[in-house]
């Protein structure tokens, strides 16, 4: 699997893979979710000028995974992360989440953030295997505070949604050598 940058041509296929990620929700009795129409295609170019879209492709080639998103408060905040059910449970969510992790250390961010639903099992559960952690009401960034009342204006807060946070620990610096 590799991870890149997405391309304007990648873009319409990312779509397709939001429409395919978005299924599973409806067996968890939220269909809204899975009806819920994919990022806009100029939403998604304004993420890949901004240097913030990255792709997992197969071996074989076919797209299938992305993530999205943008700095908030000193950290990357996760906008959206999705995979390709076919693609399941092979670690490619994991992978582009560390990629993700390395551009903001990269970044000098203090770690990643995101918000999501607290009781689906691929999504709260999940990321806190990961070393999520949820992050209290009192610990919410104003940026983090927007998002989430974004999300409420969406309807997304009919189900018990959480913001999560991993710290990213800062890049270590080499030992300088003082001369003899």
């Amino acid at each position: 699997m590799t991870v890149r940058a997405a391309t304007s041509a990648d873009l319409p296929l990312l779509q397709d893979i939001e429409r395919a990620a978005g299924e599973p929700f409806r067996i968890f009795g939220m269909p809204e979710i899975a009806d819920d129409e994919p990022p806009a295609l100029d939403l998604l170019q304004r993420y890949r000028r901004a240097g913030y879209a990255w792709v997992a492709e197969d071996a074989a080639g076919p797209l299938v995974a992305y993530l999205i998103g943008e700095p908030v408060d000193g950290a990357f905040h996760i906008e959206q992360v999705s995979v390709h059910p076919d693609a399941a449970h092979r670690g490619v969510g994991r992978t582009l989440i560390t990629y993700a992790a390395e551009r903001a250390r990269g970044q000098g961010l203090t770690g990643l953030s995101l918000t999501t639903f607290a009781e689906v099992p691929w999504n709260a559960p999940y990321y806190k295997r990961l070393g999520f952690r949820v992050l209290a009401e009192s610990e919410l960034t104003p940026g983090l505070r927007r998002i989430r009342a974004a999300e409420a204006e969406h309807g997304l807060d009919r189900w018990p949604r959480v913001c999560m946070y991993l710290r990213v620990e800062p890049r270590r610096q080499p030992a300088r050598r003082t001369p003899e």
